[in-house]
């Protein structure tokens, strides 16, 4: 059964499927018809937590999108972007491989940003029906989903979900939902350190 979450609800990964160990995540979106058409990029960033508990970049290879698709040991690994948001299904994915993660690894969280969003003068609020599905990505079965259902009007950046080791060592999916008025350079920024 597809778990259906709401904005801030989880659903713990390790007790939901407990020989999990290959995790895909998959991405979509309907894109209207504007000119130019929305470009919409996932990116994931693979992080531990610093000293005050804030996640970053393990490396600038640990950012994954569509100029880097992979981490340097392919845990993570994008499977590359998708310019136009057609046809049915994840407009885009990414697999997370488990036991390949470094140890350090506390968080892996899911950015989608618009393409040139300000030049373009385009925001979130012009897209309908983006969500995350989860994934056993040996089985193909969907774990859960998060329906993105917020009203966004100027946001041009949303995180939409994060995979998280907990203190037992166990991973969950956290949905998000924040918006942003940031682009691509700026999340990075945010998340090295």
């Amino acid at each position: 059964m597809t778990i259906n979450l709401k904005k801030g609800g989880s659903l713990n990964l390790t007790k939901a499927e407990p020989a999990l160990t290959r995790v895909r995540v998959g991405l979509g979106w309907e894109l209207p018809q504007t000119t130019p058409p929305l470009d919409l990029d996932v990116s994931a960033f693979v992080c531990r937590l610093n000293a005050q508990q804030e996640p970053k970049l393990l490396s600038e290879q640990h950012f994954v999108f569509y100029n880097n698709k992979a981490t340097p040991n392919g845990a993570v690994v994008h499977s590359g972007d998708n310019r136009t948001g057609a046809g049915e299904g994840d407009d885009e994915n990414m697999v997370i491989d488990l036991p390949k993660l470094e140890p350090e690894v506390r968080e892996i969280s899911f950015v989608v940003t618009l393409h040139e969003a300000a030049e373009r003068r385009q925001h979130f609020g012009m897209l309908k029906d983006a969500y995350i599905r989860i994934y056993n990505e040996q089985t193909g079965k969907v774990l859960c989903t998060y329906d993105l259902d917020e009203q966004f009007s100027r946001e041009t950046a949303v995180q939409m979900g994060s995979v998280v080791r907990t203190g037992d060592g166990q991973w969950e999916f956290r949905a998000v939902g924040a918006g942003y008025t940031l682009d691509l350079g700026t999340f990075v920024s945010g998340y090295l350190g």
